[in-house]
């Protein structure tokens, strides 16, 4: 929590809108109302929790983004033929950890359909109004007959505020759980969006390698929730980037009970709400590089002056990808010629001799490619925990902002024994 509270005090929020922080210490009704939540294990791992459950009380709006991962996983693929042939109108999401039934052939889908099908009779549903999601290992079966027979332990577990439970039981490599929180005020009353998210590796668009699950209390339509859900999930989790790699699992689903205060397509609540949005999907984001494999770093990175904001997006995830700037970073070693080097790859159009480089307010390369610069003072913005780079490319209009860590040999040391 005390990650959330430090991104929590360096934010501008929208107007109308007050962070909501989610306190596992003490439960309590964090999340909207209409919801159940529960998170268990059903021993696909050994003793950690590794099943989740989001059960909204009706049939309610959803909303989903997907990995574009060609070799998507069986879940993914169920969960798209279900939202759609809903029309947007589902009842639940379960998710299991430790294993991502990805690259699993017919048998994942089956399996992936038996969970759907195991949810809907444990909880009296229809097997298509249940979103099934995996994270883990790539290429091993899916022990389905541990989730099934798991059900009445889920039901049991389940309940309003067991939202801490059901953060818990998505991570994988995750060191702490991701939970946030926003209230914002509407023309009809005041409406609730919260979130649980999991990622730590693996992360990098699109759609950026993790998994969300958001709930909100507003009465809204489908079409305009997905709306709003694919608009923040673009300057969100498609604007995060731990190590380039885009994962097989990726999905971000909102659910909205209808139990709060009603959004219209068109209307200032429909602009307030999907900026709170936004603020729920950035802080959720920006907790993922918090917690990236092996991070000591948390930069954001933000280029300014490019022809269009197309080409500063360019730039700013070439820079935050490559491993020459995260490793400079983890050093903590002002090496402004790996930034430009990697710009100048980016496919962004520039002059050279008009980039500029600063960390957060000190100026390291001034057009003209002047470099004089302080190292002493270079050096102690590099040591802190979080910082700004911002690299502008010339006069023009475009911008972009993105999050991302270092490259340390924790991150190694992670993913060289992931399956071990």
């Amino acid at each position: 929590m005390a990650a959330v509270r430090r991104l929590t005090a360096r934010t501008s929020w929208p107007e109308g809108v007050t962070p909501v922080i989610a306190d596992p210490a003490s439960g309590g009704a964090f999340w909207p109302e209409g919801f159940t939540l529960a998170g268990i294990n059903c021993g696909i791992k050994p003793s950690r929790k590794d099943l989740m459950l989001m059960l909204c009380d009706e049939p309610s709006s959803t909303a989903s983004v997907f990995t574009t991962n060609l070799c998507c996983a069986a879940p993914v693929e169920l969960s798209k033929a279900a939202l759609s042939a809903s029309a947007g109108r589902m009842r639940a999401v379960i998710c299991n950890s430790g294993n991502a039934n990805a690259a699993t052939g017919a048998s994942g889908i089956q399996n992936a359909r038996l969970m759907a099908e195991a949810t809907a009779q444990a909880f009296g549903l229809d097997a298509g109004e249940v979103l099934v999601a995996s994270t883990g290992v790539i290429g091993q079966r899916l022990p389905v007959e541990k989730i099934a027979e798991a059900m009445p332990s889920l039901k049991a577990a389940s309940g309003a505020t067991q939202w801490a439970d059901a953060a818990e039981a998505i991570m994988t490599t995750d060191t702490f759980p991701k939970a946030f929180g926003v209230d914002v005020a509407l023309s009809g009353g005041t409406a609730r969006i919260a979130g649980i998210a999991k990622g730590s590796g693996m992360i990098c668009p699109n759609m950026a390698t993790m998994l969300a699950f958001l709930g909100t209390d507003v009465s809204i339509d489908p079409a305009l929730l997905q709306e709003l859900l694919t608009a923040a999930n673009a300057v969100s989790f498609n604007a995060i980037t731990v190590d380039g790699d885009t994962s097989t699992n990726d999905m971000a689903a909102i659910m909205a009970s209808g139990k709060g205060p009603q959004v219209l397509p068109d209307s200032e609540d429909a602009r307030l709400f999907g900026e709170a949005l936004r603020s729920v999907m950035t802080m959720l984001a920006q907790l993922i590089i918090v917690d990236g494999e092996g991070a000591t770093k948390f930069v954001e990175l933000r280029v300014t002056g490019a022809r269009n904001d197309a080409e500063a997006r360019m730039a700013a995830m070439t820079v935050a990808n490559s491993p020459l700037v995260k490793t400079a970073i983890n050093g903590e070693d002002a090496n402004w010629g790996r930034i430009i080097a990697a710009a100048g790859r980016s496919g962004a159009s520039f002059d050279q001799e008009e980039l500029a480089v600063s960390f957060d307010d000190e100026p390291i390369l001034k057009p003209g490619l002047d470099a004089n610069f302080s190292e002493e003072r270079a050096k102690e913005i590099m040591s802190k925990e979080e910082f700004t780079i911002t690299l502008s490319l010339g006069n023009g209009p475009g911008a972009a902002t993105v999050w991302t860590c270092d490259l340390s040999h924790g991150y190694i040391e992670i993913n060289g024994s992931y399956r071990s």
